[in-house]
C-alpha cells in the first residue's frame, strides 16, 4: 500500500514531465484515469500533440434516439500513404457539435460556430474544455439581429438576411496564434461575402475588430513569427506586426506565377516554415463536377507550390522530408516521421454547408508532389460538415 500511495502522491511537476513526451493528445486522457490523484493535478488543458488526427464530423441517426454529432479521428500513418488505418482510430461522442459547423482548427483546438445562437467557440475535442470568442453578431458586418432577421452590411448596400443563414456562411476560417489558456491568445476571422479580415485578443476586446486590407478579397490568413501574413485574391500579400499593434509593415503587389493556370478554379493557402523561416504558397485547382443528384461535387486535381523570395513568389517542386496539411485549419508544415514526404494532406474545406447537410462531394486526399498523383481518401464517409486537422 505504501508504493500505492508513493505513486499517488507524485509530484505534480513531475507529472507535467511525464505528459510533455506524450506522442499524441489520445494518451492524455488514458494518463488520468490511472488514478484520481493524478487526473486531480493534471493541467485542464493537454500540451504538446505531435501526431496529427484527422476529425471527421459524423451524424448518427437511430429510432430511439436523436442524433447523436460524433468525431472520428484518425492519425496520420507511415505505412504507405494511406492517412487512415483501423486502429489508429478514436470514436469520441461530440454533443457540443449538434448544430454546429467547424470553422477552424488550431494548437489542439476545433473552433465552431453555432446556427442556433450564433456563439463562436473553442473546443478541446479530448478534454471538453471550451473557450469562447466573442459571437458572431459582433462582426463588423452584422448591424442587428431582431428574431430570425439580421440586418446586414453588403458594402453596396444595407439589407436583412435570414438570421441562420448568416450564422452559417458569414465566417469562412479562424484562426489563433496559440491555445487559449495563453495571455498573448490572438485570433484572426476571414468573414463576409467579400472575404475581409477581422481580429480578436484577450481579455479586453469583447468584439470582432475589421483589419484595414483595403477592399481586398482575402483568400487565407495565418499567424508567424511574430507577424500575420494573408494573401489576397490576386496574389496581394498584407504582413502585419503584432509588436506593433497590428501595424501593416508590408504590402508585397505580387504578380500571378507565370505557371499558373487560370482555366481551372483556383484556391489558395500560406504555410510557414519553421525550420527556414520561408513563406509558402499553395495553390490548389479544383474541377467542379456534377453527380447525379445535381448538387456540386468538387474534385482537386493537383497543387503547385511557391515560395516568397524577394517579394516574388517562386516555384518549388520539392518539400524534402516535410510534408503540408491545408484545409479549414492553420495551415502547417511538418516533419514527415509519421507520414510521407514531400506530400501534401488536403481537405474539403469550401463553405456554405449548414449543420442538417451531408457534404456529398467532400474532397479529401492526398498529393504527392514527386509524381504529380492525386490519391482520394473517404469518398464513402457522410459528414455533416467538412472534416478537419487537429493540429499540434
Amino acid at each position: 500500500m505504501g508504493g500505492v500511495d508513493q505513486w499517488a502522491n507524485l509530484h505534480e511537476d513531475m507529472l507535467k514531465e511525464i505528459i510533455k513526451r506524450f506522442y499524441s493528445y489520445d494518451e492524455y486522457p488514458r494518463f488520468g484515469l490511472v488514478c484520481k490523484q493524478w487526473n486531480f493535478n493534471l493541467p485542464q488543458i493537454p500540451r504538446g500533440n505531435k501526431v496529427p488526427c484527422l476529425l471527421l464530423p459524423k451524424a448518427k441517426k437511430s429510432s430511439q434516439n436523436p442524433t447523436i454529432f460524433e468525431g472520428t479521428l484518425s492519425k496520420l500513418s507511415q505505412k504507405q500513404t494511406r492517412i487512415l488505418e483501423e486502429k489508429e482510430i478514436y470514436h469520441l461522442t461530440m454533443p457540443e457539435l449538434q448544430n454546429n459547423i467547424i470553422r477552424g482548427s488550431c494548437h489542439g483546438w476545433i473552433i465552431t460556430v453555432s446556427i442556433d445562437e450564433g456563439t463562436i467557440r473553442m473546443i478541446n475535442p479530448f478534454t471538453k474544455v471550451c473557450f469562447d470568442l466573442p459571437p458572431i453578431s459582433t462582426f463588423p458586418n452584422v448591424i442587428d439581429i431582431h428574431g430570425d432577421k439580421c440586418t446586414y452590411d453588403f458594402e453596396e448596400y444595407v439589407g436583412t438576411l435570414d438570421t441562420v443563414y448568416m450564422r452559417t456562411v458569414n465566417v469562412s476560417k479562424v484562426i489563433t496564434n496559440s491555445a487559449p489558456n495563453n495571455d498573448d491568445f490572438k485570433a484572426m476571422a476571414i468573414y463576409g461575402n467579400s472575404k475581409k479580415l477581422a481580429f480578436y485578443f484577450k481579455p479586453n476586446s469583447p468584439r470582432w475588430i475589421e483589419f484595414p486590407t483595403d477592399h481586398e478579397e482575402i483568400m487565407d490568413v495565418i499567424f508567424f513569427q511574430e507577424k500575420i501574413y494573408a494573401k489576397g485574391f490576386d496574389f496581394v500579400l498584407y504582413e502585419f506586426d503584432i509588436k506593433k499593434n497590428f501595424a501593416v509593415v508590408g504590402v508585397y503587389e505580387g504578380t500571378p506565377p507565370e505557371e499558373l493556370d487560370c482555366s481551372i478554379s483556383q484556391y489558395s493557402y500560406l504555410v510557414g516554415c519553421d525550420d527556414d523561416g520561408s513563406l509558402l504558397m499553395l495553390v490548389r485547382y479544383v474541377l467542379s463536377l456534377m453527380p447525379t443528384d445535381s448538387r456540386p461535387n468538387l474534385e482537386t486535381i493537383k497543387f503547385e507550390v511557391y515560395k516568397l523570395n524577394e517579394k516574388v513568389w517562386s516555384r518549388i517542386y520539392n518539400l524534402g522530408n516535410y510534408a503540408l496539411l491545408v484545409g479549414l485549419n492553420s495551415s502547417v508544415q511538418i516533419l514527415a516521421s509519421n507520414c510521407k514526404g514531400n506530400t501534401i494532406y488536403f481537405t474539403d474545406n469550401m463553405d456554405g454547408i449548414g449543420p442538417t447537410d451531408y457534404v456529398r462531394g467532400h474532397d479529401i486526399g492526398i498529393f504527392n508532389l514527386e509524381d504529380g498523383s492525386c490519391e482520394r481518401v473517404l469518398s464513402d464517409v457522410s459528414l455533416f460538415c467538412p472534416p478537419i486537422w487537429i493540429l499540434p
